[in-house]
């Protein structure tokens, strides 16, 4: 119990930022479409590219992030076709999109900053490229998909930045650049700053919000169901086969695959939603909600997985 409340007490001042969002939106008439640009096209790049040039990579490194990107993939394209008959609207691309990805990014990265050794945290950093690249790509297909055409979707993914700063991130890597050390606590920084605005993004999206028209119980049971329970129960089986046959990984890559899957539904569902225009208010209170559940959802894990 005292391990619960210990790592209660380190996730709770996350929140506060969620709280920031809505008030600078709906007092201070902040523009979320400006945050959500700037996470987009102009931070999200830098991170992913920053965080690709500086990790070492290995074997047990590369299986993270490419088991992450198809195990979600694989649930996202898995949901676009089961549920596309239950709604009329961009809603069942937008859950599509949830269901295949986590908040890794704008609530994990703090999140693993502050759990996990620096070491093992650069590990998390790295496998949230998988879910940005998955966010960008993949996800950002079956989002688009609601408001444009194929081709018109695959357009917008190549003009997508944050693709090219992963691809030159590897290349600069595997030739051997190395990131210079005068440059590495500016990266830190926006980590934080990314993370701090990711979360702020949950409670801009609130704008526009009416419980009548945007809550929807068999979406927030459907996106829960794979958030909360198929995500953690297909790492741990992952975790158990690999402990018990395999011996591939360590216990830094299971904490990583653990952390990755129990936190909230993604944040860039609302980002996307908004420069979409696929439902973002909807979008936003299943996001939100699972990100308050989360207060409790992700201490309670840890502590049942024994802690970090």
């Amino acid at each position: 119990m005292n391990l619960f409340f210990i790592l209660l007490g380190k996730i709770f001042p996350l929140y506060l930022n969620i709280f920031a969002g809505y008030i600078l939106t709906k007092y201070l008439k902040v523009r979320r479409d400006i945050i959500a640009f700037l996470l987009v096209y102009i931070l999200g790049p830098i991170v992913i590219f920053f965080a690709t040039i500086s990790i070492e990579i290995n074997l047990q490194i590369v299986f993270l992030p490419i088991f992450v990107f198809l195990f979600g993939s694989v649930i996202a394209f898995y949901v676009l076709i089961r549920h596309s008959k239950h709604w009329n609207d961009a809603s069942v691309n937008t859950l599509a999109f949830t269901c295949g990805t986590g908040n890794t990014g704008y609530f994990g990265i703090p999140l693993a900053m502050l759990l996990l050794d620096p070491l093992v945290a650069n590990i998390f950093i790295f496998v949230t490229l998988s879910s940005l690249l998955y966010e960008n790509t993949v996800g950002f297909y079956v989002t688009a998909k609601g408001s444009f055409t194929a081709l018109q979707s695959i357009k917008k993914i190549l003009r997508l930045p944050l693709v090219y700063a992963f691809i030159l991130g590897i290349t600069l890597n595997l030739n051997g650049v190395k990131t210079p050390e005068f440059i590495i606590p500016y990266f830190e920084n926006l980590k934080w700053i990314y993370g701090i605005l990711g979360m702020m993004m949950l409670g801009m999206g609130l704008k526009g919000f009416t419980l009548q028209d945007d809550f929807d119980k068999k979406y927030i049971k459907i996106a829960y169901f794979y958030k909360f329970i198929v995500w953690p129960a297909t790492m741990l089986i992952v975790i158990f086969f690999d402990r018990t046959f395999f011996n591939f990984l360590d216990e830094n890559i299971y904490k990583v695959l653990f952390l990755v899957s129990i936190v909230p539904l993604a944040g860039n569902t609302v980002t996307l939603a908004i420069l979409l225009k696929a439902k973002p208010e909807k979008a936003t209170f299943t996001v939100l909600l699972s990100t308050l559940i989360s207060v409790v959802y992700i201490p309670l894990l840890l502590t049942l997985y024994g802690g970090f």
